[in-house]
C-alpha cells in the first residue's frame, strides 16, 4: 500500500523511526512554500537556512534509499500551498494512506487537522520523537497549581531524566547555578572565534529574488556561516564542548560590542530544526563534563542544560497549554508601534545599535540581547506585542512560534499577566551598564534619568512603573520598585513621565 509522508521544514531528524528500513511503498514528501516564506517577513538567512537544511536533509536520506517528492520554492509545478500540494501528491503517486508528525506550531497542526479531514484516504500522525517531553506533561505536571514555576518542572525533568543526579539530589550539592552565571566579560578569559562553514549561497538567494520573496537583514553570498548538516550540527556541537563549554556558564548573561556570541554554543537552529535532538546535545555535554572535571565546573554545565532541558521544555509545554488564546493576550494594553531603527540597527542608543544591528547582520542575539535589551525597551516604551512578536519571529533564525511566542510575548513582553514570568523583565540603563560594554562607547549617560544625554531606559523604566502600577500592586516581586517609586518626589517624577513620553512620540530620533 503506498504511503504519503509528509516532512516539515523544522522536522530534520534522520534518526526518527520512519527511516530505521527503507520502504520502496513510501514516499517522503518535502515542500519549499510560499505559505511558510510569507505568513510572516522572515530574515533572509532564516529562509536560506531552513531552505538549505531541508535539501540537504533530502539528499541524504536519498542516498539511503528512501524515495522523496520534493518541491523547491521555484518548481513551476508547486502549488505553494500545503493542501494542494498534499492532494497533488496523493493524486499523483495513487497513495492509499498520508502520515505526518505532529507540527509544533498550532496553525499547522489545524491545518493538518483539517487537511486530513477532508482526504478521501485513511490518515495517521506520529511523534516526531524530539523532545523529552510530550505535548501535554507539562499542563499535566501543573494541574491544580496555582503557578508554573519553571524551577519545579526543571527539577522534576532532572530527576525524571537522570541528567546530573546523584540519588535523586543535584550533582554538586545545588539544582541551580544561575548566581553564578551573571559575570561581566572584560576581556578575559580569551574567547575562541566561532565555528562556521562559509558556504556560498549565491544560488538561493538568486531563487528567491526570482521568486520575489521579501526578507530583511543582511546575509554574506559567499560566507554563509550556520551548520545546515548533520554533519556540521554535531561538528559546532564538538567545538563547543572543547572550545566554550568551561567558560559557558559564567558569561551567559553577559554582552560585549566586540563579540557576538561570546561562549554561545549557536546550537539553537539546528535543534529547533530537528538536525540534533536535546537528548543528543545533553548527553555529549554531560559526558564531556565528565570527562573533564579538572578544567570545567558543573556551573557551566547546569547553566547550558537548564536553557534546554528546564526552558527550551517548559516554553513548548506553556505554548501547548495556552494556544490559541495565549496568541492574543495583551494583558498591559501596549499599542505602540516599533520605531524604524528595529529594521536599520541606526540609532545613537549603543545597546540597541549593537543587540539589533547583529540581529540584523546574523540573524543571531543570545538570550540577555534578546530579552534585556531589545525585549527590555519594547516593554518600556510599550510597544503592541503583536508588533514585537511579528518582529522576533521574522528576525531570528531558531524563531519558530512554539518557542518564540512564549519568551516574547510571556517572558519579554508580559503581555500574558505572568504565567511564565513572574514579574516582568524591566530594568534601567544600571544593569545594562553592569552585564556589558555598551553604555560606555554610548552617547548617552547611563547614570542619568533627566536632560538631552540621559539614557532613554532610565526615565522609560520609572515611567513605566509609575504607568502599569496598578498591575502590579499585589506583586510581591515588584514590591521593592514599587516603594521605591513611592518615596520618589512627585515633581521629579512628573518631569520623568514627561521626558518618557517625549521619548516615546519621537522614537524614530533616539
Amino acid at each position: 500500500m503506498k504511503t504519503v509522508r509528509l516532512i516539515l521544514g523544522d522536522q530534520l531528524n534522520q534518526n526518527h523511526s520512519w527511516f530505521d528500513e527503507v520502504n520502496d511503498n513510501v514516499i517522503y514528501l518535502m515542500a519549499e512554500m510560499r505559505q511558510e516564506t510569507d505568513y510572516v517577513k522572515h530574515h533572509i538567512q532564516k529562509v536560506i537556512a531552513f531552505f538549505l537544511a531541508m535539501r540537504n536533509f533530502k539528499d541524504e536520506l536519498s542516498a539511503k534509499g528512501h524515495q522523496f517528492i520534493y518541491f523547491s520554492l521555484t518548481d513551476a509545478n508547486n502549488p505553494q500551498q500545503l493542501e494542494e500540494i498534499i492532494t497533488k501528491t496523493i493524486k499523483e503517486s495513487n497513495a492509499k494512506k498520508f502520515e505526518y508528525q505532529l507540527p509544533d506550531e498550532y496553525r499547522l497542526d489545524e491545518q493538518l487537522n483539517n487537511i486530513c479531514k477532508s482526504l478521501p484516504i485513511a490518515t495517521s500522525y506520529a511523534d516526531t520523537e524530539h523532545f523529552y517531553t510530550t505535548r501535554f506533561e507539562l499542563r499535566d505536571f501543573f494541574k491544580g497549581k496555582k503557578q508554573m514555576i519553571m524551577e519545579s518542572f526543571y527539577r522534576m525533568m532532572r530527576k525524571k531524566h537522570d541528567i546530573l543526579i546523584n540519588n535523586d539530589q543535584p550533582e554538586g550539592g545545588k539544582w541551580n547555578y544561575d548566581q553564578s552565571n551573571r559575570n561581566k566579560w572584560k576581556g578575559q578569559p580569551s574567547i575562541p572565534h566561532e565555528k562556521d562553514f562559509k558556504k556560498n549561497v549565491e544560488e538561493i538567494i538568486e531563487e528567491l529574488s526570482k521568486a520575489k520573496v521579501k526578507t530583511f537583514g543582511n546575509v554574506d553570498p559567499t560566507a554563509f556561516s550556520w551548520p545546515v548538516t548533520k554533519v556540521d550540527a554535531l561538528s559546532t556541537l564538538t567545538y563547543f564542548c572543547d572550545q566554550l563549554l568551561p567558560h559557558f556558564g559564567d558569561y551567559q548573561d553577559a554582552m560585549h560590542e566586540d563579540q557576538k556570541f561570546l561562549f554561545h554554543s549557536r546550537l539553537s537552529f539546528a535543534m529547533n530544526s530537528k538536525i540534533l535532538s536535546p537528548k543528543e546535545v545533553i548527553s555529549r555535554v554531560t559526558a564531556h563534563y565528565h570527562k573533564n572535571r579538572e578544567v570545567i565546573h558543573i556551573s557551566q554545565v547546569e547553566g547550558f542544560i537548564r536553557q534546554i532541558l528546564g526552558w527550551r521544555e517548559y516554553m513548548r509545554g506553556i505554548y501547548w497549554k495556552e494556544m490559541p488564546r495565549y496568541k492574543g493576550l495583551n494583558v498591559l494594553e501596549n499599542k505602540n508601534k516599533l520605531p524604524h531603527f528595529f529594521w536599520t540597527g541606526k540609532t545613537n542608543m549603543n545597546c540597541l545599535k549593537h543587540a539589533i544591528g547583529q540581529s540584523l547582520d546574523h540573524s543571531y542575539a543570545h538570550h540577555i540581547q534578546r530579552l534585556m535589551i531589545i525585549g527590555n525597551f519594547a516593554l518600556l516604551t510599550q510597544m503592541d506585542p503583536d508588533e514585537v512578536d511579528q518582529w522576533y519571529l521574522g528576525v531570528y533564525i531558531d524563531a519558530i512560534e512554539w518557542v518564540e511566542i512564549t519568551n516574547t510575548r510571556g517572558m519579554s513582553q508580559f503581555a500574558d499577566g505572568g504565567i511564565v514570568a513572574t514579574k516582568p523583565y524591566v530594568s534601567s540603563a544600571n544593569y545594562i551598564n553592569k552585564m556589558s560594554n555598551y553604555c560606555s562607547k554610548c552617547s548617552y549617560n547611563h547614570t542619568k534619568k533627566l536632560g538631552d544625554k540621559a539614557c532613554p531606559f532610565n526615565s522609560l523604566y520609572w515611567n513605566f512603573l509609575a504607568d502599569k502600577k496598578a498591575h502590579f500592586k499585589n506583586n510581591q516581586r515588584m514590591k521593592m520598585m514599587l516603594s521605591l517609586l513611592d518615596k520618589m518626589d512627585g515633581s521629579v517624577l512628573a518631569d520623568i513621565q514627561l521626558k518618557a513620553n517625549d521619548l516615546m512620540k519621537n522614537l524614530d530620533e533616539l
